[in-house]
This record gives C-alpha cells, sequence and structure tokens, in this order.
C-alpha cells in the first residue's frame, strides 16, 4: 500500500525555497518503496490534499511574529473539511523565523492541536541570520518524515 507524504511549503525567497527542497530531497533520498511525495505551496494545498496524507511537513515564515498569511490561509481553507477524518495524522513543523519564532510555533501548534494532529517531531526553528547547517536540519527532517512512514511506525 503506498502512503503519501504531504510537504506543504511556503517559499517567498530563496532560502525558504531552499528548506522546502531539503526537505523534499531529504525525503525523496531514502528512495523507500511505497512512498509518494507531494510538496505544494499553502496556496495549492486543497483539503483533498489533506485527506489523501498519511503524513505531512509544514514549513512556514514567521511574519510579523506569525505564520505565514499563506499558511493561515490553508489552514482556514482546509480545517473544517480535514477536522473529523485526520485526527492523529502525524506531523512535523519548521519555521524560518527572523526573530524568535515563538508567535509562529504557537499559532501552528494552536491549530493542529485542534485539528488533533500528532507531532513527531519537536518544531525545527531556524532563525537569525542564514546557517548553512538550516539546509542539512531540512533534509534530515525529509528523511524522518519518510523513514517513518516507510516503517510503519507513523
Amino acid at each position: 500500500m503506498t502512503k503519501t507524504l504531504l510537504i506543504i511549503g511556503h517559499v517567498p525567497s530563496p532560502n525558504t525555497q531552499r528548506l522546502r527542497d531539503c526537505v523534499e530531497h531529504g525525503a525523496r533520498s531514502l528512495d523507500a518503496e511505497g512512498i509518494n511525495i507531494r510538496t505544494l505551496s499553502p496556496f495549492e494545498t486543497q483539503s483533498q490534499d489533506v485527506l489523501a496524507a498519511d503524513a505531512v511537513v509544514l514549513g512556514t515564515t514567521e511574519n510579523l511574529g506569525y505564520m505565514s498569511g499563506a499558511m493561515k490561509d490553508f489552514f482556514d481553507r482546509c480545517y473544517y473539511p480535514v477536522l473529523k477524518e485526520k485526527q492523529g495524522l502525524p506531523f512535523a513543523t519548521y519555521i524560518r523565523a527572523g526573530l524568535d519564532g515563538t508567535g509562529t510555533r504557537r499559532a501552528i501548534e494552536s491549530i493542529t492541536g485542534g485539528l488533533r494532529w500528532r507531532a513527531v517531531n519537536e518544531v525545527l526553528l531556524f532563525k537569525g541570520e542564514w546557517q548553512d547547517s538550516f539546509s542539512e536540519e531540512a533534509e534530515e527532517l525529509g528523511t524522518l518524515m519518510a523513514a517513518g512512514l516507510e516503517a510503519g511506525v507513523f
């Protein structure tokens, strides 16, 4: 049975594009049998995409101490259509923050808590000036998510 990892990443800059690409690359690096990797922007993602997913990675920027408008739009459109059917959905989050990411993290945790999704990793917080280690950590996150699906851990 094929399982789907859905990567939803907001990419308004070259660095955020790099992070999302690294998550996807990490997920694909396993070359796992039976794992379908889908990568979409929050604006492209529809409730059907979430309903078809077995795990999700959420990637957002910190904008004025909150998640990106694109990620908020995704949640606004998809919250109720997936609420009952996707409780327990395994997910992970990364945040590209210029400041501390606290408000963004709190908002994501509040919404995913309401959805009753299950965090399978600590939030990855990429804050401050760009560091090359961000790419490595993002790639590891993608690998972890694909490996967890392949192994049936989540």
